[in-house]
């Protein structure tokens, strides 16, 4: 893992085990003055899932909001430097642990930025505790079974799902140099030669951490999946949604339906050419315009 400058890291419990964070807290974003520091409205920062994944994936974003936004990243448990509780993984311990983090670290409801299957998970913790959420600005929300697909009938998962067999395929072809470009090449950037170097080596060193294929693996097999369709009706934060068109897991056209089915909260939805599953590492740029455009909107 890889912060920004300036960034300190910090940590809280939950109910799973130790939860880090990272929060520009030093210069150049701050002045070491904690009590104004304090004042600052809160917002947070949700890491999707893959090999590798942590709260590195918004360190291009998080940093250019800090200057008037006390800003905090997790690393959620299982992944980066936060816990690795040796279990499957379920949906309900990634919103039981989410809600427990906005409990502990903030202290009214406050804007919460969301990637990928966490971002669909992050609206059914909105759903569940609606006045811990201000608005939810999401890129590419899928539980990865919308509306009956079933994600699970893939021959990969099928492979994944063999035991010991799992584990082996997790060390050998998804906790390598090699096996992290092939997801971000295949799965993740719509354009490989937006790939550098750190990037790698970020996701490298979080799926390197003792326990994290456990995380991993239950996300490869589809045990964190669900069907979005049937609780996005009952959102009742303000959302954005953004969604980029080369999104290889599910397409534009099922975040539009998504989103066409709670039309009186989810208020944009804005598809991004030539863009894949994660536009805060690929057009980091575009995505922090997105975010203060729609914090304007949703926040009025």
């Amino acid at each position: 893992m890889i912060e920004p400058i300036g960034v300190e890291q910090k940590s809280i419990m939950t109910s799973l085990g130790r939860m880090v964070y990272y929060t520009p807290t030093n210069k150049p974003w701050r002045d070491n003055d904690q009590e104004n520091q304090e004042k600052l409205p809160s917002m947070v920062f949700l890491h999707g899932f893959g090999g590798g994944s942590s709260a590195y994936e918004w360190s291009k974003v998080y940093p250019a909001l800090s200057c008037d936004r006390r800003v905090l990243a997790p690393d959620l448990i299982g992944w980066g430097r936060s816990e690795h509780p040796e279990r499957n993984y379920q949906p309900d311990d990634y919103i039981k642990t989410i809600i427990e983090f906005l409990e502990a670290t903030c202290t009214e409801a406050v804007p919460v930025i969301a990637s990928s299957l966490t971002a669909a998970l992050t609206i059914r913790a909105a759903i569940q505790r609606p006045e811990l959420f201000k608005c939810l600005i999401l890129t590419t929300p899928t539980g990865l079974s919308d509306f009956g697909q079933d994600y699970t009938k893939s021959f990969f998962v099928q492979v994944v799902t063999t035991p010991f067999l799992d584990k082996i395929l997790y060390s050998a072809a998804i906790a390598t140099a090699g096996g992290i470009m092939n997801f971000l090449q295949t799965r993740q950037f719509a354009r490989p030669e937006r790939i550098y170097p750190e990037i790698v080596d970020a996701y490298l060193a979080s799926a390197k951490q003792p326990n994290g294929e456990y995380a991993a693996l239950s996300f490869v097999r589809g045990d964190l999946c669900f069907d979005l369709s049937k609780y996005i009706t009952q959102l009742t934060t303000p959302t954005a949604i953004i969604w980029g068109r080369k999104s290889a897991f599910t397409g534009p056209e099922i975040g539009k339906r998504l989103a066409a089915l709670n039309p009186n909260y989810i208020k944009v939805f804005q598809e991004l050419e030539d863009v894949g599953l994660t536009p805060q590492l690929e057009l980091p740029g575009v995505t922090i315009g997105l975010i203060r455009k729609f914090l304007q909107l949703l926040e009025a």
